[in-house]
């Protein structure tokens, strides 16, 4: 499992809740198991009270790609630098039960975290996930989405630097509204133009008498 896999780890905790729309995903120790994606033997750790704890480390998480998408670098990240002090992690080699072609062990960088309960866990794997998107790729990286009232984070992988939106779905929605937006300019001008051109003739009539 490569460094940058853990990234996601920060993204799929950040967008357990839109407030905006006041809505929030993680209301249940299920919905703290499910986070884990195919780590079942740490997502086993999960109880109850994880679920608060979730909701506090997700609160940061979500401030640091505030910080990011306003443009404090240096704010965004003193905040990742606290919760890897918080949440240390020790990095590892290790093969699992992987092969490559030959049959040796696919040898990668897996990130080795030491819980006192399933939350540190996984705070632990987001931060330095996220810590090393960040040091890779640039704190420009990190992103909210600006469709509006959306606002998910995301991590900006293309080569441009260009990503804005959380996903195709609220892109398409953000340039149909943009679409709307500018038509409706269009109209009002038109009939703007049309308003002063019947003022016009009627001065214009006005002065011939």
């Amino acid at each position: 499992m490569e460094l940058a896999y853990y990234s996601d780890y920060a993204v799929r905790l950040v967008n357990t809740e839109e407030p905006a729309r006041n809505k929030d995903s993680l209301t249940s120790v299920e919905a703290v198991r499910e986070l884990f994606g195919v780590n079942r033997q740490a997502a086993r750790r999960a109880t109850d009270a994880d679920v608060t704890r979730f909701r506090s480390v997700r609160a940061r998480l979500r401030a640091v790609f505030e910080a990011a998408d306003g443009g404090d670098e240096t704010l965004a990240v003193d905040l990742l630098n606290s919760l890897l002090l918080e949440f240390p992690v020790s990095p590892q080699i290790s093969g699992h039960d992987l092969r490559d072609e030959d049959g040796k062990p696919d040898w990668h960088m897996h990130l080795a975290d030491h819980p006192s309960n399933a939350t540190a866990g996984y705070a632990a794997i987001a931060a330095m996930g996220l810590a090393f998107h960040l040091t890779s790729y640039g704190v420009d990286r990190l992103g909210l989405c600006e469709a509006a009232p959306c606002r998910n984070a995301y991590l900006d992988t293309s080569t441009n630097r260009s990503r804005r939106y959380c996903s195709d779905r609220c892109a398409t929605r953000a340039n149909v509204a943009a679409y709307r937006a500018r038509k409706r300019l269009e109209t009002e001008r038109a009939a703007d133009t049309g308003r002063s051109a019947e003022t016009a003739q009627v001065t214009t009539d006005h002065s011939d008498r």
